[in-house]
């Protein structure tokens, strides 16, 4: 189906107007509790089921629509289907436009873009399926990828999915243990990784982080090698050098006919509490919900140059760098560097070069850039740009004026989207919506079509009306949405089910104007977001929890300018230590060993003790309430084991201060 066809299809008379805020079924804009029932359900079949019938290419057709129960995690779209996601993001382009441009690989160096053809990329994936199939490789066989961004790690993702495997792509900025903790909890049994990576005009050591991790892993077999410099690596045993062996394979190979709910990738996101948690997504639904949001909340057309410049090993990568785009048969950009190099100009120098229409970033690179002030963005021709999108936490006030009025020349569309690796794809967005609506600054305002938003109160009751907040949950299923927690469906179930029963609990909290529109306030449990990256404070503190000389930690995450929310750790030391100073460094090392650099603590303060309640529990917004200045109302405090540990942290908390003023002079 054309891209023309989709937005005809799903924005037929009068159905816009059904799902828009304020007349969707009950829940969107206030209003009594939306329960399951006969009529929203025939809403999600007639609205989702000629959606995927005419816009993925079925191999079999499926026979139910939807089969969904929120009190048991059960998720179910599009069943007695048959596809492959593969040849919905090349096949069906290669037959019509085979040297329309799939990828623009905007490397670390700007001004060397490689373009990666329809033609080409399904030939790369075809070789790279075929190899991965020689060397044992079989449906339900997980891959882990562990490569930055570049078109053979997006033929690495389209590979596994043609022959069935389930990929795990990895951040590759995550340390060997973090590394190896994802790849053990997912059974891999081939990594895909390169000899080292370019980010910001440095040097990562890729294959030797691999090295490392393998100590830990016995499932993997083999370890595929590709070159992204001219460095030779260690090879050892399990090594095998990925273009040799891709060159001996054909350029075609048969796709695999997968149900609608077999499972497509692994993607590990941060809870409040324990490891990392996989969250699965499956083939159908994912796919067409990754497409449906790419076209309609960016306003892509055909011919389109389409700018995300997040990592593939995070969702907003997986759906709006590889999935959503290549399904549309979009030209998606896929970007290497960092938002400053070689200097402060360089989105806006890639945006004229290669005249992009939509982008779409982080408001911690927006934050960065802000204080460099409007010199770097001027310098460059920005005529191309229509849509310009945030993603990956709330974007405060003085960044979006500055995107919309400085970037955007006040004349594009700007979109705030709100979603997560649960989730899929966006959710909640100022676009689409009717012609001349209102777009609110730094709100996320509409939900999407067919997400049904409730807010609930702490006794899990529907806020009605508005200027209301409340926990944020969604009544209803879609079919972008994760469906279980890999190897653990009991946590899946209780993380987003259990919280507030028969609604899907996001673990936002959110605020609701009196036009129905929606704001997200924030986290409401023990997760931070730090420049984009979720991560649980509970993490941090594992981390920190071996050093001999630290019996006890809590970490908080705070207001900060730049990446958002930034973490600070509070340490008790034992008292034969030694150097306080000493033991700090080794817990930051130890934080960027076992987890990732980006998780370090901004701040790391010794204390005598930390404050609990008399059963022994942390209170940690006390602490929360100290760092950012609120000690005025403390709240209530009579559970405390003893009052006086409060003045203990603030006095040391207060000699810190002075310090790193006294250093900073």
């Amino acid at each position: 189906m054309s891209t023309e066809g989709l937005l005809h299809a799903t924005v037929v008379p009068g159905r816009e107007k059904a799902w828009a805020p304020g007349t969707s079924p009950r829940g969107v804009g206030g209003g009594r509790r939306a329960e399951p029932g006969r009529g929203p359900r025939r809403l999600q079949v007639a609205f989702w089921g000629p959606l995927a019938r005419d816009t993925l290419v079925w191999d079999t057709p499926y026979h139910t629509v939807w089969d969904c129960d929120f009190s048991s995690g059960k998720i179910g779209w599009f069943l007695g289907g048959q596809l492959n996601v593969s040849v919905n993001c090349l096949d069906q382009h290669v037959r019509k436009a085979p040297e329309s441009v799939a990828l623009i690989w905007e490397r670390d160096e700007p001004g060397t873009e490689v373009r990666i053809t329809y033609r080409e990329l399904l030939e790369t994936t075809c070789r790279l399926a075929n190899t991965l199939k020689r060397y044992g490789v079989h449906r339900g066989d997980r891959v882990a990828i562990y490569m930055p961004v570049s078109p053979l790690a997006v033929a690495a993702m389209l590979a596994c999915a043609r022959i069935g495997a389930v990929h795990t792509v990895i951040f590759a900025g995550f340390s060997a243990y973090s590394l190896a903790g994802r790849i053990n909890d997912a059974k891999c049994k081939v990594v895909i990784t390169f000899n080292q990576g370019l980010r910001g005009g440095r040097v990562v050591e890729l294959k030797k982080i691999v090295d490392e991790a393998m100590k830990q892993c016995p499932t993997v077999q083999h370890v595929l090698v590709a070159h992204r410099t001219d460095n030779e690596v260690y090879m050892g045993d399990r090594d095998i050098p990925l273009e040799q062996e891709m060159a001996k394979e054909d350029p075609v190979c048969a796709p695999e006919s997968m149900g609608s709910e077999d499972m497509l990738f692994t993607l590990y996101t941060s809870g409040s509490t324990g490891s990392p948690k996989g969250l699965v997504h499956t083939q159908a639904g994912y796919l067409l919900y990754a497409a449906l949001t790419h076209k309609l909340v960016f306003d892509y057309q055909p011919g389109d140059v389409f700018g995300c410049v997040a990592d593939i090993g995070w969702i907003t990568g997986h759906s709006y760098v590889v999935y959503g785009p290549l399904c549309n048969g979009a030209t998606s950009v896929l970007f290497e560097s960092t938002p400053v190099y070689p200097d402060a100009g360089r989105y806006w120098e890639m945006v004229q070069r290669l005249k992009i229409n939509q982008f779409y970033g982080a408001p911690t690179a927006v934050r960065l850039l802000l204080k460099y002030g409007d010199a770097w963005v001027k310098k460059y021709d920005r005529s191309s740009l229509r849509t310009l999108g945030s993603v990956g936490e709330p974007i405060n006030l003085e960044a979006w004026e500055w995107l919309y009025k400085v970037v955007g020349d006040s004349r594009c569309t700007l979109v705030d989207t709100w979603w997560q690796t649960e989730t899929g794809g966006i959710c909640i967005s100022p676009r689409p919506s009717e012609e001349g609506a209102e777009v609110l600054p730094g709100m996320a305002m509409r939900p999407f079509f067919g997400i049904i938003p409730v807010l609930l109160d702490e006794k899990g009751c529907v806020v009605e009306g508005g200027d209301v907040s409340g926990a944020l949950c969604i009544s209803q299923a879609w079919p972008g949405m994760a469906r279980s927690i890999y190897g653990d469906h009991q946590r899946f179930v209780d993380t987003y089910f259990k919280p507030y029963p028969g609604y899907y609990f996001t673990g936002d909290g959110a605020y609701r104007t009196q036009g129905g529109y929606y704001q997200i306030t924030g986290r409401m449990d023990d997760v931070i977001n730090i420049s984009g990256h979720r991560l649980g404070t509970a993490e941090i503190e594992d981390a920190m929890a071996n050093h001999p000389a630290v019996p006890e930690t809590a970490v908080i995450g705070y207001p900060h300018d730049i990446k958002g929310e930034a973490a600070f750790a509070f340490i008790v030391l034992k008292d034969d230590s030694g150097d306080s100073e000493a033991v700090v460094n080794e817990l930051k090392s130890a934080v960027a060993t076992k987890i990732a650099k980006y998780a370090v603590p901004d701040e790391i303060l010794v204390v005598k003790r930390l404050p609990k309640t008399r059963s022994g529990k942390v209170m940690r917004r006390l602490l929360r309430k100290i760092i950012t200045g609120r000690t005025e109302d403390l709240g209530d405090t009579t559970t405390l084991e003893d009052p006086r540990v409060i003045t203990e942290i603030l006095s040391a908390y207060q000699k810190c201060k002075e310090k790193q003023a006294a250093g900073a002079k």
